[in-house]
This record gives structure tokens, C-alpha cells and sequence, in this order.
């Protein structure tokens, strides 16, 4: 079975009521069509993880991250692949954002259980992590 290795952002921020915040975004296309998931994407072959997050982030929403630290490791196997998913934790350089690739993003308590949130299957793990670590 085929193997796809991606890296996805774990973007955090802090809200005006001093709570921690991440950003999910709704997918704008393929299977998981308006499943919300933590934006990122391919690693490109020869691509460093930290540096193909930076790409992916710019070109899906022009935004410009650093990476602050690895998060978690994802392995799940889909009907037709293995993903292979490497989770850093990030913040915004900037305040601009424009979602080129998603029908939405907002940023969220990762404690809540907003049922309004259906989550791609992968970013499930992601998640449930970020609660277990508050």
C-alpha cells in the first residue's frame, strides 16, 4: 500500500480572555470535503518536515509560521494508504491569513467539544492528544 508523508500545523495563539486557541481549518476538497483538519500537507522529496510546513502554509493561506516545536506522530491507514503525518505546534508571524484552499478556518479551544467540528479521520489522533496534554 502506498505511503504519503505529510506535515500539518498545529497553530496556537492566545485569546482575549487569555485561553489557549488553535486554528482548524474546513477542507475545500477531495473525500474529506468540509471535514476540518490542521493545515499542512505534502513533504516534497529531499524537503525538510519543518520547511515543507512552512511552503504548504504559505501557499494554502499565505500565512507565515514559525515552528516552534514537534507535537506528534500520526500513522493511519486509509482503505487505499498509510499516512504518515508529523504534527508541530507553530504560531503566526503575522496577523494575515487568506484561505486559498479551505472553505473555512477558526480558531478554537482544543478542550471544547464542539460537535459542530467533524474532523478529518487522521486529525482525530491530533486532537484527542491535544486535549490528553491540556
Amino acid at each position: 500500500m502506498k505511503t504519503i508523508r505529510v506535515v500539518a500545523a498545529v497553530i496556537k495563539a492566545v485569546n482575549k480572555t487569555g485561553e489557549s486557541i488553535i486554528f482548524a481549518t474546513q477542507r475545500g476538497y477531495g473525500e474529506f470535503k468540509g471535514m476540518y483538519e490542521f493545515p499542512g500537507g505534502k513533504i516534497e522529496p529531499g524537503e525538510e518536515p519543518k520547511d515543507a510546513l512552512k511552503r504548504e502554509l504559505y501557499e494554502e493561506m499565505q500565512a507565515h509560521i514559525k515552528v516552534d516545536s514537534f507535537f506528534y506522530h500520526v500513522h493511519y491507514e486509509y482503505p487505499d494508504f498509510i499516512l504518515e503525518m508529523d504534527c508541530f505546534i507553530c504560531h503566526l508571524l503575522d496577523d494575515h491569513l487568506v484561505l486559498l484552499e479551505h472553505l473555512d478556518g477558526k480558531w478554537i479551544d482544543p478542550q471544547d467539544n464542539d460537535e459542530s467540528i467533524v474532523w478529518v479521520p487522521a486529525d482525530i489522533e491530533v486532537i484527542n492528544e491535544l486535549k490528553k496534554r491540556g
